[in-house]
């Protein structure tokens, strides 16, 4: 990846939906360089896919719930379980395995407290639970999907 790939991942990060044609002027190149790159992008999974973002209030899941869990069960027979059933519950929109004291971190988005309850009663009717400790957030400061490039190592050797 050189700097060019970066300007890129950059632009796309900032709108998916730009046109190769206007990539390709921002970054100074023609367009089939560019879309040649995109598509290096996309076959190598640097680019995984492009999606929309929607605005949560305006679909009425403006609330957002972090959940943590810990577990007495460590076994991947129960973890294939448990992700199974959070797999089928919408409002879940990031799951993670941790390390420290708790176990398992979930981010839930939905329009009310009482709602949240429903995704709870689901959650504890799938899956046998030791601690569920449910944090509300009261005010999004910062929230981003683009990932720092500063970090990306100069490939473009290897071309």
């Amino acid at each position: 990846m050189d700097a060019i790939d970066l300007k890129i991942l950059a632009l796309l990060q900032e709108d998916g939906g730009l046109s190769n044609a206007d990539i390709a002027e921002r970054v100074g190149l023609s367009a089939t360089p560019c879309w040649r790159r995109i598509r290096h992008l996309e076959e190598t999974g640097v680019i995984r896919r492009r999606v929309a973002l929607l605005d949560r209030d305006r679909l009425n899941v403006g609330v957002t719930v972090f959940v943590n869990i810990r577990t007495n069960q460590h076994n991947p027979e129960w973890l294939a379980r448990f992700a199974s059933a959070v797999d089928d519950i919408p409002e879940v929109v990031e799951f993670y395995r941790m390390a420290g004291d708790v176990d398992y971190l979930l981010r839930i988005v939905v329009p009310d407290i009482a709602a949240y309850d429903g995704v709870y009663k689901r959650l504890i009717a799938a899956i046998d639970l030791y601690d569920v400790s449910s944090s509300f957030a009261m005010e999004e400061i910062k929230y981003t999907t683009a990932l720092p490039l500063a970090y990306v190592k100069d490939r473009s050797s290897t071309r």
